[in-house]
């Protein structure tokens, strides 16, 4: 099978991207910016997939949208949210890391993650190394926010982590990022990346691991 038709398929099967899963209609302005962060946030411990997509949902729904709202909001709140979502074992601690990110975002960036990005000055690993200043947030949390939001950010293109690069080894397509991101137009790169990392996950040999942080 050519490969770009491979990949078609693919992106017809798995190409939803967390953030789409989450109710967040990524657009290059504050709110879903700090939306997709939070969004790491909840993916940074070894939680499965779709309890952090319904943490995300159920902090939405609660109002918690932006970084102002995240930090006014009380611990409890926080708490109870996540709890809605069944987001159990981490619930105390994730909302304590969400208050301080938030407030961290509010002091160091006035609450728009666009200043990271101007502070990064269009170097994609000093984007990667300012977000893991934000509390909570590590080198897998860096790499979600960079796979989902190089459709907005053309810096961080191509952004192929290394479970979206096996998933492509384990589909017989290139794991070269700069390879895999030719079989696409730009606008589809976080939807192939998203299609990568699930189908290594509904792979059999997958199947005998827990489905966590992606």
């Amino acid at each position: 099978m050519p490969r770009r038709t491979a990949v078609r398929q693919l992106l017809e099967e798995y190409g939803q991207t967390h953030a789409e899963e989450a109710g967040i209609r990524l657009r290059n302005t504050p709110a879903p910016l700090y939306r997709l962060l939070t969004l790491c946030v909840l993916f940074a411990v070894r939680i499965k997939a779709d309890i952090a997509v319904a943490a995300a949902r159920e902090l939405s729904a609660a109002g918690l949208r932006t970084p102002r709202a995240m930090a006014a909001a009380r611990w409890q709140d926080l708490v109870d949210a996540l709890g809605r979502a069944h987001y159990v074992r981490y619930d105390e601690s994730t909302a304590t890391a969400l208050g301080e990110g938030a407030r961290f975002v509010l002091d160091r960036y006035r609450g728009d993650l666009r200043r990271l990005r101007e502070e990064a000055a269009g170097d994609p690993e000093r984007i990667r190394a300012l977000l893991q200043e934000i509390p909570r947030i590590g080198p897998v949390g860096a790499d979600i926010f960079c796979r989902e939001a190089q459709g907005l950010w053309p810096e961080l293109r191509p952004s192929f982590d290394r479970r979206a690069r096996e998933g492509a080894a384990g589909l017989g397509l290139p794991a070269s990022p700069e390879q895999l991101a030719a079989l696409v137009d730009a606008a589809e790169l976080p939807r192939l990346a998203a299609a990568l990392v699930r189908a290594d996950l509904a792979r059999p040999s997958a199947r005998t691991k827990q489905r966590e942080s992606p």
